[in-house]
């Protein structure tokens, strides 16, 4: 797995709107180019990228897992 350098996951986040949490991330990393919120069981590459955060989300657009880079 690639070292990526920067804030890598955030665990406080679960939780809270998944467009907020986007948000405290792009801040927190700015590194981070691309950020995202995706609904649970969406379909997703499997590859990774030090330079993206994919932000899972319920029905009511809250964080279900810790977001994290990849």
């Amino acid at each position: 797995m690639a070292t990526c350098s920067g804030k890598s996951s955030w665990p406080e986040l679960v939780g809270i709107n998944g467009e907020v949490a986007v948000g405290i991330i792009m801040r927190e990393n700015p590194r981070i180019i691309r950020a995202g919120t995706f609904r649970e069981g969406s379909r997703v590459t499997a590859d990774f990228r030090c330079d993206r955060v994919r932000v899972w989300v319920d029905g009511r657009d809250i964080v279900t897992s810790v977001p994290k880079i990849g």
